[in-house]
């Protein structure tokens, strides 16, 4: 019974720990890294140097995570969606948070500089910086800061095309561009949702209304042309194309159907929608290759 009770309390510390990393954003990062690496790799894809990438990603990932939460800690307890996340709940002291996030973005930056290249490792410090220093703050100061903030989220699959290549080019920077662009309805959907309980916690986002359907129909129209990218730069095909403008106007009806309807309803589709459009695109992007 004594040695049961002792290792609950551990599996709930070790729990704690991984949920301060944001573990849902840290696994998507890691798959848009990973097919930014596979898309920039020419011929077999070189496994050691993919598993490198991957580990130093989700290290400053997860540590940019959790600077985030322990930068926000007393915002997240006004709120309905984070107060049980493990500081505003005070199952875990801000010192031990701070101490955390330092060590894997630390450890991280430099091992993605050490075993990958330095470029990778610089994008990675990129991240980390934008996020916590600059998209952090503008959170409570003006709603630009969505627009800011889809910078870090867009950098990861740039990060893995660097990694396989050691150079940036245009190819990569149209996954930056599709990452950055298919950010903006998706959060501005959750923003929308959860619009009131933002405000509780003092963030300055976006408000649910017509403005906000506007931006939502425009982001979404911008994304099509971009999404076609990789195959007008040669690294995909005509089955990638036919896909992407489907996804494309598939996106668009819905975020238009928001503008129009302006329902939580017609935001959670979109939400939905927006979840299931990335995975798909990328997958259409890795199977028709060139």
């Amino acid at each position: 019974m004594e040695v049961t009770e002792a290792v609950a309390p551990r599996r709930t510390r070790v729990a704690d720990f991984v949920e301060l990393t944001k573990p849902r954003i840290t696994f998507l990062v890691l798959i848009t890294a990973a097919v930014g690496f596979y898309m920039g790799s020419t011929g077999n894809v070189p496994v050691t140097l993919l598993l490198h990438t991957i580990l130093g990603t989700a290290l400053v990932a997860g540590g940019a995570g959790a600077l985030n939460q322990y930068m926000e800690r007393d915002l997240d307890a006004r709120m309905q969606r984070t107060q049980n996340r493990p500081l505003p709940d005070g199952r875990m002291a801000a010192s031990e948070a701070l101490a955390f996030s330092t060590t894997i973005s630390a450890i991280g930056t430099f091992y993605l500089m050490y075993f990958v290249n330095p470029l990778t490792g610089a994008l990675g410090l990129l991240t980390l910086a934008s996020y916590i220093f600059v998209y952090t703050p503008l959170k409570t100061r003006t709603t630009l800061c969505t627009l800011v903030g889809a910078v870090p989220g867009a950098i990861p699959p740039l990060m893995g095309w660097t990694a396989a290549t050691n150079g940036i080019t245009s190819p990569a920077l149209a996954l930056f561009a599709i990452l950055f662009l298919w950010q903006m309805p998706h959060f501005f959907s959750i923003a929308w949702i959860f619009t009131e309980d933002y405000a509780r916690g003092g963030f300055v986002m976006h408000r649910s209304g017509e403005s906000l359907g506007r931006q939502i129909v425009f982001f979404c129209c911008a994304l099509i042309p971009v999404s076609v990218l990789p195959t007008i730069f040669g690294v995909t095909g005509m089955m990638y194309l036919a896909g992407a403008l489907l996804l494309g106007f598939v996106y668009l009806a819905y975020g238009f159907a928001l503008s129009l309807f302006r329902s939580n309803t017609h935001a959670r589709r979109l939400l939905r929608i927006s979840v299931l459009y990335l995975p798909v695109l990328l997958i259409l992007m890795m199977l028709d290759k060139v």
